[in-house]
């Protein structure tokens, strides 16, 4: 194994080695070019996502051991590469995409000794969600040939030895004491049994064979269906059902009753790097709930000032109540309904998006419901388009009874989720040739989900939140991201219960009960993601503050955000670096 990775490096550094003649600059953009198509090869559903097809038959089982193997060689090889650069040789660019990179590659190498992948899979996150969203026909997986439809066959094959690595380390998890809460397995069974659907019309990895393309030969059609139906039948039926099983029997016996990571072996160690990883910060989680709890308090006294105006009386808690309930924000009767009031939420906003934004994106948009099997846990979401632009950008929005959704916070959602926020940020940053192959698809969730919230501030300067119930909405929204800091470090490093933390979400915000418990859980899930969107906004309002008072009559906020925008997603500390080169230089 050792001489197989000293080869893999060799052949790296003389594959690498351009002619004497190049410069430093083509050097160093071969490396980082080297790295994203290595990194595609390794990560081959991120290709598919991506819209390279070259990768579409295969399914690296990325819980084995040979895969861990290989993504430790990948990080320290090309750790070694891009330091064998000295910065002086570099451009201000370069110079930025090595920080990056660097930064990428330690938080990896670290997250290498931890032991997430023991648990395998949740209700929220995990593969067993995205492999039936890319069943569906209706995402990245192409069903366009006869050749697309014989690559997922294929696929499925490397999917159903996922499966069952994923129950062995389920079973390893148990022995180191590393498993989900019961309140978590509860919610993952249902999602498995939904999978054995026997009949294959209703089955969701037979959807593809519904929508064969019009110009398929029936011949095609019929070996096609016939080999569909047995791969369902005979393998992921019977694969489901025994996951489904084990978690029932076995797993849910040994599941915790505790919520948070911190009552784990190296718990602690684990919430403190999805902390940094998704905060892109070196804020302890104490610093974190100290600033929830103060956001919080912040955010409830302008909320005060809504119940006023809207005339109600009572305390904000009660405030919170009617506004779950009023029903004239349940308007209506049918799922069409709602997708049709996102558009027209979009329709309004339109005119005054020229003022605020000079760069925009050229990526299609659209709004779907999100699909049935995942329906009911599922919050809104955006999933991004292909980097080549011929699939949209989708805004997806969860409808499981359509008589008792609330409208009180849509326009909010829309500016986050949509527009000027998760469409506009990662398709302005697929598209810009500018930037190496890495940076197109690089994600820190503090800058992603912290420009999204910070978006929703926006919506007075685009025409909306005239009606006071849509403003009492952004702040929903804006106290429901101050609420995770104090929940999610409540969660996982203070050891609040499950009850505990939907409690005091209950209290101090207005998101249903059902909503509220289906957040907590997902926290539950995946510790420190939920601490992104907060510590973004605040960094990014910050920015725009400074800026502001710096630059006085000079200060262009159309400009501002082409700055925030321009480069892609980066850790937060370099944003700011970008941001304070900007103002000094336009002093």
């Amino acid at each position: 194994m050792k001489k197989y990775y000293l080869l893999l490096f060799a052949l790296f550094i003389l594959g690498c080695t351009p002619p004497s003649k190049t410069t430093t600059a083509e050097k160093f953009a071969s490396v980082l070019e080297d790295y994203y198509q290595d990194g595609l090869a390794l990560y081959r559903i991120n290709a598919t996502y991506e819209g390279d097809a070259r990768y579409n038959d295969t399914l690296p089982n990325f819980l084995s051991p040979d895969f861990k193997a290989k993504e430790a060689a990948y990080f320290n090889t090309y750790k070694t590469a891009i330091n064998a650069f000295d910065d002086k040789s570099l451009s201000a660019e370069d110079q930025l995409s090595k920080k990056i990179l660097n930064w990428e590659l330690d938080l990896s190498i670290e997250g290498l000794q931890l032991k997430k992948e023991l648990m395998p899979v949740d209700q929220m996150w995990t593969f067993q969600l995205s492999i039936g969203q890319l069943a569906s026909g209706q995402s990245a997986q192409p069903f366009k040939t006869v050749k697309d439809y014989e690559n997922w066959l294929i696929r499925l094959d490397g999917y159903l030895e996922w499966m069952q690595s994923a129950e062995t380390k389920m079973r390893e998890g148990i022995a180191e004491q590393w498993v989900l809460p019961k309140a978590l397995v509860k919610k993952v069974l249902p999602q498995l049994k939904t999978m054995t659907q026997p009949q294959l019309e209703e089955n969701l990895f037979y959807s593809p064979i519904m929508n064969f393309p019009e110009d398929f030969s029936s011949e095609d059609k019929e070996r096609l269906t016939n080999a569909y139906a047995h791969k369902i039948t005979e393998q992921l039926i019977p694969a489901y059902q025994q996951l489904h099983d084990f978690m029932a029997g076995p797993y849910m016996e040994a599941a915790r009753e505790t919520s948070g990571f911190n009552s784990l072996p190296g718990g602690e160690a684990y919430y403190a790097h999805a902390t940094k990883y998704y905060t892109t910060t070196t804020l302890s989680a104490d610093a974190i709930h100290q600033l929830g709890l103060s956001e919080v308090a912040r955010i409830q006294s302008e909320m005060e000032k809504v119940k006023t105006e809207v005339g109600f009386e009572g305390s904000l808690k009660d405030f919170f109540d009617h506004v779950r309930n009023l029903k004239s924000l349940m308007p209506f009767d049918a799922p069409q309904q709602v997708i049709d009031h996102f558009k027209d939420i979009h329709t309004a906003m339109k005119p005054q998006v020229d003022q605020l934004f000079s760069l925009q994106p050229k990526t299609a948009f659209e709004i779907r419901r999100t699909e049935a099997f995942r329906e009911s846990s599922a919050s809104a979401e955006y999933n991004s388009g292909s980097m080549d632009g011929t699939r949209p950008g989708i805004f997806y929005v969860p409808i499981p009874d359509v008589n008792s959704y609330n409208i009180f916070s849509d326009e909010s959602l829309f500016l986050h989720e949509a527009i000027p926020g998760h469409h506009f940020q990662i398709s302005l940053q697929q598209e810009n040739t500018g930037l190496p192959s890495f940076r197109k698809g690089l994600w820190y969730s503090a800058y992603g989900e912290g420009w999204a919230l910070y978006a929703e501030s926006l919506g007075k300067e685009l025409g909306l939140f005239t009606d006071p119930y849509q403003y009492f909405g952004m702040l929903g929204a804006e106290i429901h991201r101050a609420v995770r800091l104090v929940v999610d470090t409540g969660l996982h490093a203070k050891g609040w219960t499950r009850e505990q933390a939907i409690q005091y979400s209950l209290d101090n915000e207005a998101e249903s009960e059902v909503a509220i418990e289906s957040e907590i859980e997902r926290y539950m899930a995946n510790p420190g993601q939920a601490l992104s969107y907060k510590i973004g906004q605040l960094k990014i309002r910050e920015l725009r503050n400074k800026a502001t008072q710096a630059l006085g009559n000079q200060f262009d906020v159309r400009v501002f955000h082409q700055k925030v925008l321009e480069s892609g997603c980066l850790p937060l500390a370099f944003l700011e670096d970008k941001i304070d080169h900007w103002i000094h230089d336009h002093k």
